[in-house]
């Protein structure tokens, strides 16, 4: 823990709904209080009043300061796939895009099943983690769809929420049994949808550009189905239900229904899926490879509408790093994903704040107190007293994505060379820079 003295910054604070110019002290790793201002003091005068003589000293004028960033959806491959990341270079990566806080999948090797693994998620990232480590529990035992983990025990030894991102349960009664759970325990089942039997050997969208490339199409219906089902049981249960990474029309207006209904469900949106379409497979081959696939752009303006709308409640990356040799073996054998918690923040900034799909606050929001509130941590925040996680953005710095530069062990990202707006230049974790 540090101190911390933020001077004269554009204060963001959706929690609170504040946005104001003023100063903001860390002390002991907390937020002790934030003042506006009715003018902008020099640094060396604004200082004064709150600022002890032992606190690193930050001028923020004329940039965003915001509550520390929270991804709640990556994949830090450890324990197992060491190679393509660890929770050290996915963290040290998550920093650098403006992230205090991310939540990792369950999909390593061995799985995330057991209370006893959940202890060995937090034991590594107490010793290597530049970030705040908060990891999901799977929905059934080793993935396998059948048998349901112990997610009561789990759930005690801090599992943030539970899901089996990667394949879908396909089996309904183990999905309602989930939701059934998560209703009495008050804890999120975040859920791939897609379903295995219509995206059979599927490495992209089912279109006009599938077709064009002789290669194996999922439909939109295969998000669709799933999606659909899982509102039913959620909202048969009373359970809490989250879409992962959304990418399809059908879909986003499925989570709209259900939220009319009054059921327990969220979602989440990636840039990806609101940015590039299926198109860019044949540009970028298996750097546009990922499940679910890039769809067209009435999917990606359905999306668009619903994070406008409330639909779609938070933005996340599903950080999903990839040896290059991996990625190297076409689009029938290169596994699914890409890296993205360095590009996050800017593309966000470049194509959904400066177009006007959200203002900045609501764009905050989907990345700081709406996955705080889906997770249940205590993160998100500028209140007084609150743990001192703080990401200070220049809206007007334009940078040019180099992959080579990535903090990530991986490197298999569309979005390399692209120049973007809006980044990140100091994250603090508990007062520290990071």
């Amino acid at each position: 823990m540090s101190d911390a003295f933020i001077a004269n910054g554009h204060i963001i604070d959706p929690a609170n709904n504040i946005e104001e110019v003023g100063n903001l002290l860390i002390t002991d790793g907390r937020i002790r209080k934030h003042e506006g201002l009715q003018t902008r003091p020099t640094l060396s005068d604004s200082r004064k009043p709150i600022a002890d003589s032992h606190s690193d000293v930050y001028d923020a004028t004329g940039l965003i300061v915001a509550p520390g960033l929270i991804d709640m959806h990556v994949h830090l491959r450890e324990p197992g796939f060491e190679h393509k990341e660890t929770i050290a270079t996915g963290t040290a990566a998550a920093a650098a895009g403006g992230f205090t806080s991310v939540a990792c999948m369950a999909n390593t090797s061995p799985v995330i099943d057991t209370p006893e693994k959940i202890e060995q998620i937090y034991d590594i990232a107490a010793e290597t983690a530049a970030t705040n480590v908060f990891p999901f529990g799977s929905i059934t035992k080793d993935l396998a769809g059948d048998e349901l983990t112990d997610m009561r025990g789990m759930h005690s030894a801090g599992a943030v929420g539970f899901s089996d991102d990667g394949v879908t349960v396909m089996n309904a009664a183990r999905m309602r049994d989930a939701l059934a759970l998560s209703a009495e325990l008050e804890f999120p089942i975040m859920v791939h949808c897609e379903d295995h039997n219509l995206n059979a050997g599927a490495v992209m969208n089912l279109g006009e550009t599938s077709r064009k490339l002789g290669l194996i199409g999922s439909p939109n219906a295969a998000e669709d189905i799933i999606v659909a089902r899982d509102i039913m049981l959620a909202e048969m249960t009373g359970g809490h239900l989250h879409v992962l990474h959304v990418s399809t029309a059908g879909a986003v207006e499925l989570v709209r229904q259900g939220k009319s209904r009054g059921v327990h469900v969220t979602a989440e949106a990636c840039p990806h899926h609101w940015i590039l379409t299926d198109t860019e497979v044949e540009k970028q081959g298996t750097n546009a490879k990922m499940h679910p696939p890039l769809r067209t752009q009435t999917d990606i303006d359905a999306v668009i509408k619903g994070l406008c709308d409330g639909t779609i409640d938070a933005i996340a990356t599903d950080h999903a790093p990839h040896a290059p040799s991996e990625k190297a073996e076409g689009m029938l054998n290169a596994p699914n994903g890409i890296i993205g918690s360095e590009t996050c923040l800017p593309l966000v900034f470049t194509h959904l704040v400066e177009p006007g799909h959200l203002t900045l606050i609501e764009a905050i929001a989907k990345m700081t107190s709406i996955p705080a509130n889906i997770l249940g941590i205590n993160r998100g925040t500028l209140s007084a007293g609150a743990v001192g996680d703080v990401t200070i953005i220049d809206v007007n710095s334009v940078k040019r994505v180099d992959v080579k530069k990535s903090r990530s062990k991986s490197q298999n990202t569309p979005f390399d060379g692209w120049e973007l707006k809006g980044w990140q230049t100091l994250t603090l974790r508990e007062g520290r820079k990071i």
